[in-house]
């Protein structure tokens, strides 16, 4: 249980103060380097990835392309929410951000972060359906039932963010004022809070981490399942083509899953390798989505020559 602080409450905090990553000081230049390419390539990576989805007929007309691309799009928010302010805090620009600034953050990351939680799900069931089920396929998932899902989706995730950001920003905050994190999450805040935080740190190990390890449970049961009806494909290049969509989901999806276990299941922990970890999920994660479904996606690679070809074509043409 947490305890309260004596600490007097007639002293609000009305900012805070990001104290980022750890890092020696030499390092400074580099990682403000490595973090903006990152950011750079995951957007336009993401980008791309948006673009020919929607400009593909042959694509946005299927389930699976319509969930990657609005993996895409969560992608490109998801970093801009995270990434911009790792690089700001490389520079010597004032480390402070604002009360409701960091309630907002909290609120944008968690909105985004669960929506794409469920939206992996999604796709694990997706392609369950596709493989163990081909021939019911069509009538189990099409682009109407989808799009539904996708919406309940980000209500899911919207609902899960306002729960989140309410109980933490209901606390009273009297000081110290700096933040242990690269960016404004929930076990780096509730260490600053005056007050009792069991009922906080209850709701985040149930609603994050729970929700989270019950969702990357409902991925493994789809692939294991998926796996018993690969191994039933005669052709060797039937089973190879199956395992290379489905083996670039399971990566992303491990990557993003284990690490926020990790964390959210341990919110009273104070390892200084959570925020080493936290950055795989969110920075690393958003780059190898576009990387992995474009490098071994076929028809996402055949999409994009297709578009580069057309494009050539009425150039040449004028």
């Amino acid at each position: 249980m947490r305890k309260t602080k004596n600490t007097p409450l007639d002293t609000v905090v009305t900012d805070f103060i990001l104290l980022g990553l750890s890092h020696p000081p030499n390092l400074r230049t580099l990682l403000f380097l490595v973090f903006f390419c990152i950011y750079f390539l995951t957007q336009l990576g993401n980008l791309l990835i948006l673009l020919t989805v929607w400009a593909d007929p042959k694509l946005h007309a299927r389930p699976m392309y319509i969930l990657l691309g609005v993996l895409s799009f969560l992608d490109m928010w998801l970093s801009s929410v995270i990434v911009p302010r790792i690089i700001l805090n490389l520079t010597s620009a004032s480390k402070a951000i604002p009360f409701s600034g960091c309630v907002a953050q909290l609120y944008a990351f968690h909105f985004l972060g669960s929506t794409q939680c469920f939206l992996y799900t999604l796709m694990a069931y997706d392609r369950y359906l596709a493989i163990c089920h081909p021939l019911c396929y069509p009538m189990l998932m099409n682009g109407s039932l989808c799009t539904m899902l996708v919406a309940g989706a980000w209500l899911a995730g919207s609902i899960h963010g306002s729960i989140q950001a309410i109980l933490t920003c209901r606390l009273p905050y009297c000081g110290p004022n700096q933040v242990d994190y690269f960016f404004c999450d929930i076990p780096a805040v509730l260490r600053l809070a005056c007050a009792d935080t069991t009922v906080n740190e209850l709701v985040t190990f149930v609603d994050i981490g729970v929700v989270a390890a019950s969702c990357f449970m409902l991925i493994l049961l789809s692939y294991a399942n998926i796996v018993h009806a690969i191994l039933k494909i005669r052709t060797a290049d039937g089973r190879q083509r199956v395992f290379s969509t489905c083996g670039s989901h399971l990566t992303v999806v491990t990557v993003y899953y284990v690490p926020c276990i990790f964390i959210y299941l341990r919110a009273g922990s104070k390892s200084p390798l959570d925020g080493a970890v936290a950055v795989f999920y969110t920075a690393v994660t958003p780059l190898l989505n576009p990387l992995i479904y474009t490098l071994r996606n076929q028809e996402v690679k055949s999409a994009l020559k297709r578009i580069t070809a057309g494009r050539e074509a009425v150039s040449e043409n004028k």
